[in-house]
């Protein structure tokens, strides 16, 4: 069912709250540029810092404005079931055919207590619903194995993707071979993606993208060109697209009174960021999270840079949907004033 890519939408920002009209504007964008979904509060989206009734129109809006276009998956996940429950009810009464489960983080269950508590718990209250968990043990700090995913999806058939971030390829090939070859692995990771799609044992059949908030029509593309057995078209455009793909976490070595220490902005500061660099609804990010160091900021600018240079059709959507000069809005350093911190 699931192939393609999937964009884990940015929650755009104002000082009011979430911009409901901006979000709009970033879902016709990826539904014109024609991706096989968006994913509603993921982390992407911010998740952990919107209230339940934020998410909950969020997703509500989300999958308003997609229509039949593409499918919305609703991020329902959370480190508490009732919680999830809850808002799995939501996204199901609001007509919302599948939903995004992270491994509860911090409290830390074991991978049985996550299949039995959690994901088949979830699963079996909303049958009509497609139930997707989401690994990401760099995150959540504890991991649905692949025999209790096996399970899960043997136990309820509407268990029948998962979102792969565990960056353990070897996982993956346990998961294809306990699950079979009718169950989805969806790459979580945009610079794994290619090899996901292009390892036989793996055979995943697309990604849940951070990168194609900025490059939703060449990220489908390449999808698109790998599930058709089109693999060196789909090598070059994952060439082109790397640069973007890097910045999902940007790491940089910062100097402080007490010496050097390393700084490391992850999802989706750089994305986001970017995003207000060109123009797009994006807006500020909700704290704890921040903004970027200047060192960050240029580490970003040189990504987009070199897209630009090298594949500047991948940006030009941009400029079309938008309405913006996106040479202009990457060298003139107008546009990221006060999108970083002058000093540490």
């Amino acid at each position: 069912m699931f192939s393609g890519c999937y964009t884990a939408i940015v929650t755009p920002m104002t000082e009011k709250g979430v911009d409901y009209d901006g979000l709009a504007r970033l879902v016709e964008f990826q539904a014109a540029s024609g991706v096989s979904g968006v994913l509603a509060v993921g982390t992407t989206g911010e998740s952990p810092t919107l209230n339940w009734d934020e998410h909950d129109k969020v997703i509500e809006k989300v999958h308003k404005c997609t229509g039949d276009r593409c499918i919305t998956i609703g991020g329902t996940g959370s480190n508490a079931t009732l919680e999830t429950l809850r808002g799995t009810r939501h996204a199901a009464e609001c007509g919302v055919e599948a939903v995004l489960l992270v491994d509860p983080y911090y409290n830390g269950p074991s991978s049985l207590e996550i299949r039995r508590e959690y994901v088949e718990l979830v699963a079996r209250t909303f049958p009509e619903v497609k139930v997707i968990p989401y690994v990401i043990p760099g995150r959540t700090g504890t991991k649905l194995l692949p025999e209790d995913l096996a399970i899960a999806y043997s136990n309820c058939p509407n268990v029948c993707a998962v979102k792969e971030a565990t960056e353990d390829l070897e996982n993956m090939k346990l998961t294809r071979k306990y699950c079979g070859d009718d169950f989805d692995i969806l790459s979580g990771d945009d610079g794994k993606t290619l090899a996901m799609m292009t390892e036989p044992a793996i055979k995943a059949s697309g990604v849940i993208s951070v990168a194609s908030n900025i490059a939703p029509k060449a990220v489908q593309q390449m999808t698109e060109h790998l599930n058709n057995g089109e693999i060196e078209e789909g090598k070059k455009l994952a060439a082109a697209l790397q640069p973007l793909f890097s910045i999902i976490t940007v790491k940089t070595t910062e100097q402080t009174p007490y010496g050097a220490v390393m700084c490391k902005a992850r999802n989706p500061l750089a994305t986001k960021t970017l995003m207000n660099i060109l123009g797009m609804p994006s807006g500020a990010f909700r704290p704890p999270l921040g903004k970027m160091t200047k060192q960050g900021i240029q580490v970003v600018l040189n990504a987009a840079r070199e897209v630009h240079k090298n594949n500047p059709e991948i940006l030009e959507p941009i400029e079309s949907f938008f309405g913006v000069n996106v040479e202009e809005r990457l060298y003139d350093d107008k546009f990221c004033r006060g999108l970083y911190y002058e000093e540490y």
